[in-house]
């Protein structure tokens, strides 16, 4: 008999997560959106585990260096856990092609709308991607769900918002993180 594989929950973190103040990188400038750890505790009780791939040009950009992210992430997940929320692993993309200092101006396969933090995760996690969820706050996001197979993307307003073609390549747009858990069935 083979292992069951895993449900996830993807989340993109700035605009999703926390207030996206833009290149946010310090624990003193990371404010979570309100019903967060609620949100995420309810897809935990639903069975899914909890994935975050974040475009992070601002290292690309020289405004933060990979440690700072690395710290901040490393806090974030403390917080979460504090909340009874584990965060399986957080994914980012360091590149921009163009707007980047020489060693991360590139095309990538792993900068939003591209796959590539997504399929990593699905490898890694053996992530069943027909029972999978992306949640994120731009179009990037909701492509990058489609181009790794995940079955359902959803975005969240969190505060901004979108052109019609976002919202009609999304299955559905919701006001914040709070509002997914209801749209989410019960994994076996």
């Amino acid at each position: 008999m083979s292992k069951k594989q895993n449900k996830a929950v993807f989340l993109d973190r700035d605009g999703v997560i926390n207030v996206d103040h833009a290149y946010v990188h310090k624990i003193e400038d990371f404010e979570f959106i309100d019903g967060v750890f609620a949100a995420c505790q309810q897809f935990i009780a639903k069975g899914y585990i909890i994935v975050v791939v974040t475009n992070q040009s601002g290292i690309g950009r020289g405004y933060y260096d990979e440690q700072q992210f690395a710290r901040l992430s490393e806090w974030m997940c403390s917080e979460f856990a504090k909340h009874q929320v584990t965060i399986s692993k957080v994914y980012y993309c360091p590149h921009h092609p163009h707007k980047a200092l020489p060693e991360f101006q590139k095309e990538c396969d792993c900068r939003k709308p591209n796959p590539g933090m997504l399929n990593e995760a699905i490898a890694e996690f053996d992530i069943d991607v027909s029972a999978s969820v992306m949640v994120g706050d731009k179009l990037s996001d909701i492509e990058a769900a489609r181009a790794a197979g995940v079955n359902l993307a959803i975005l969240v307003e969190s505060g901004q918002s979108f052109s019609d073609e976002a919202k009609s390549q999304a299955d559905h747009v919701c006001q914040s993180l709070g509002q997914v858990p209801a749209l989410l069935p019960l994994v076996s």
